[in-house]
C-alpha cells in the first residue's frame, strides 16, 4: 500500500503562496526584537485583559499552589539565529555577533 505524504496546514499555505519568506523574516524579527511587557502584565495585574495582550514571546507560564509564578519566554538567541538563516547572512558580522552572544562559544 502507498503511503501518502502528508501536508501540514503551514506547508499548505507556504506552496499555495500565502506564506512568503518576506512574511517568515518579519516575523522572526518580531520575536527576536519584541518587547515582554504585556508578558510581565499577564502575571502581574489583577484582572488582565488578556486579548488585548501580545504574548508572542510567551513560552509557558506556571503558578504553584503558594502562588509563585514562573514566566519563560521563547529564546531570542535562537529567534536571531533562524532570522540570520532566512536573511541568508551566514557570515561576516552577524556570525560573530551571534557568537558574542553566546559568550564565545563556537555553534
Amino acid at each position: 500500500m502507498k503511503q501518502e505524504n502528508k501536508e501540514t496546514p503551514l506547508e499548505r499555505r507556504v506552496r499555495m503562496g500565502h506564506v512568503q519568506k518576506r512574511d517568515i523574516q518579519r516575523r522572526l524579527a518580531e520575536l527576536a526584537f519584541g518587547r515582554a511587557n504585556d508578558c510581565v502584565k499577564l502575571v502581574l495585574e489583577e484582572s488582565p485583559e488578556v486579548d488585548a495582550l501580545d504574548l508572542s514571546l510567551l513560552s509557558e507560564v506556571k503558578r504553584s499552589d503558594r502562588g509563585a509564578v514562573e514566566v519563560k519566554l521563547i529564546d531570542r538567541l535562537r529567534a536571531l539565529e533562524a532570522l540570520s538563516a532566512a536573511v541568508g547572512n551566514e557570515e561576516g558580522e552577524m556570525k560573530a555577533f551571534l557568537q558574542a552572544l553566546r559568550g564565545g562559544e563556537d555553534g
